[in-house]
């Protein structure tokens, strides 16, 4: 795998983020085949284009043929150059989607205009999805304009109320990610409300467990603390007020959530309220699925669509060897 970029040190501004530099990198890179899901609205189909015409996917339209061109040329596209596989519901379209990553024809999912439970109940079937040994899990990858560092954010869309065991898989799963994007040792925050282990906040408890897990050796690859609430995590000045020795507080790279409401909300907000870019991306199936927001812009479906395409070659290299 070439380098990148630079892990995530504080940048130049001069220097491209780090959704921009994956962007460029993969216009160096072969295009890889995407299974589009019922991209029915024209944010969504105008992701998959745009990510075709940046150089990163070839898109594999999965809906109703006549819709989809409608849709096409409402947005001066034609669909000649593209192929489609006629699909009449969501649920029909969700099946067929995961079949041609299961067939390899596709090295990745994307995620069009249906609901997100309905494409991840096609993903979890046991027998015709693409569960592997790993708990699937979402991690936004967020640029926030006041934070000189990438955030990771998991998990905001996928475990709606994690048990301890799922955030083992969780927190391994965007340490993983950032190892692939060249993010050596990433610091992990375990987020609460609270810098102490308090029995009435489980979180907290999950938080004390996981670090000595890392501790242990039962996850690897990164530094961990917690609990740590959100300002420590990103703020070394307001550690130092509340006088918290920690390596990861003010140079958190991975933010763990105690569940899909506070880290939904937290991306949102950062997104709506702060002006981040984010990308969106689900980890732990057998192949990448880029899973945005319906109403994300088409610039965060071609950033999501770099992280797929980040992952797929990786995955294409462990293969190999």
């Amino acid at each position: 795998m070439p380098e990148i970029f630079v892990g995530n040190e504080p940048q130049e501004s001069s220097r491209p983020g780090l959704l921009d530099a994956l962007t460029i990198a993969c216009r160096r890179w072969d295009m890889f085949p995407v299974a589009v899901c019922w991209p029915l609205s024209d944010v969504s189909f105008a992701g998959a284009v745009e990510a075709t015409e940046a150089g990163i996917i070839l898109p594999i339209f999965i809906g109703p043929e006549k819709e989809l061109a409608r849709i096409a040329g409402s947005l001066g596209v034609s669909v000649s150059g593209f192929e489609i596989i006629n699909a009449h519901t969501e649920e029909e379209a969700a099946a067929k989607s995961v079949e041609l990553c299961r067939m390899g024809r596709a090295a990745a999912l994307m995620k069009g205009s249906l609901h997100t439970d309905l494409l991840m109940h096609a993903v979890l079937q046991k027998e015709s999805g693409l569960r592997t040994s790993r708990r699937v899990s979402h991690v936004f990858v967020l640029e926030a304009p006041l934070y000189n560092r990438t955030l990771f954010i998991t998990d905001a869309a996928i475990n709606i109320c994690p048990t301890l065991e799922d955030k083992v898989d969780i927190v391994q799963n965007a340490i993983d990610l950032a190892h692939v994007l060249n993010i050596k040792e990433p610091k992990v925050a375990i987020l609460s409300a609270v810098e102490t282990v308090c029995p009435k906040i489980t979180s907290t408890l999950d938080a004390a467990a996981l670090c000595k897990m890392a501790d242990r050796g039962q996850i690897t690859g990164a530094v961990l603390d917690g609990p740590l609430a959100f300002d420590t995590a990103v703020s070394a000045e307001a550690a130092q007020m509340k006088n918290l020795e920690s390596p990861v507080a003010g140079k958190a790279d991975i933010f763990v959530v105690p569940d899909v409401e506070s880290g939904n909300m937290l991306a949102k907000q950062l997104e709506y309220l702060g002006g981040a870019r984010l990308a969106g991306i689900v980890l732990g199936a057998s192949v990448p699925i880029i899973l945005t927001s319906r109403a994300d812009v088409a610039d965060a479906r071609v950033a999501s669509c770099a992280i797929a395409s980040v992952l797929a070659r990786n995955k294409q290299s462990y293969n190999r060897l």
